[in-house]
């Protein structure tokens, strides 16, 4: 028979065994949640991107039928939204590009909580649906303009809200100071933007500054969703 002492000296190391091996497993864990971040974070980036890619090619198909302007150029009775956007409304135009859109689905940012995709661009769709903005000013005499991009903005600490977004880049050697960022929720304070040569980035408030002053425009006009 074997003492006593010597089975709780094997529970005792058994224990230890398990919780070394729960330690472990809890360090491995811990190790590897910023990648599955990184990595999750990079997909929403790339749905992001591959969605605006998709609306410029929409752009452009349609420009292509009217002469090389977009629709934010033309007035709204000669089939464009110029009227409508410098209001501030994004929807319209949007649905104006259906037919080259194909789908609503490409409106949706994959990172962005607070919209939902639609399922056609007429029964129900709003701007709920949409969590892309409008360049008003979008074309082709400014190829560094913004065509499209997340609408996620805070101005002076404030999120933006529906409704035209003006963005005064005509500050000399202070437009450093331009007063706009990107809010927490989506991508990190981060921002994807789409430009009329077709070039999709993804900024920080202080690049956005940059490309914000790069567009050429002394402002820039923007239909938020």
């Amino acid at each position: 028979m074997k003492p006593r002492f010597s089975n709780q000296r094997n529970l005792a190391m058994t224990l230890i065994e398990v919780l070394v091996v729960i330690l472990v497993l809890a360090i491995a864990v811990a190790m590897t949640l910023p990648a599955r971040k990184a990595n999750r974070r990079h997909q929403l980036a790339e749905g992001c991107k591959n969605n605006l890619e998709e609306i410029y090619y929409a752009y452009q198909s349609w420009a292509n039928d009217h002469n090389g302007s977009f629709p934010m150029k033309i007035s709204a009775s000669n089939g464009g939204t110029m009227e409508l956007a410098a209001d501030g409304d994004a929807m319209t135009t949007f649905q104006i590009l259906s037919n080259e859109l194909k789908t609503p689905k490409y409106l949706i940012c994959p990172a962005d909580k607070s919209h939902v995709a639609a399922t056609n661009f007429s029964i129900g769709f709003t701007a709920k649906n949409i969590s892309y903005f409008v360049g008003v000013d979008a074309s082709t005499n400014y190829p560094q303009a913004f065509l499209s991009g997340d609408d996620s903005f805070v101005v002076n600490n404030v999120r933006v809200k529906s409704g035209l977004l003006e963005i005064s880049t005509n500050m000399a050697a202070d437009w450093y100071k331009i007063p706009v960022d990107w809010a927490e929720e989506r991508h990190d304070a981060c921002g994807m933007i789409g430009t009329v040569d077709g070039e999709v980035r993804e900024t920080y408030f202080y690049s956005l500054r940059d490309y914000l002053h790069e567009t050429g425009l002394a402002t820039n006009r923007l239909a938020i969703p």
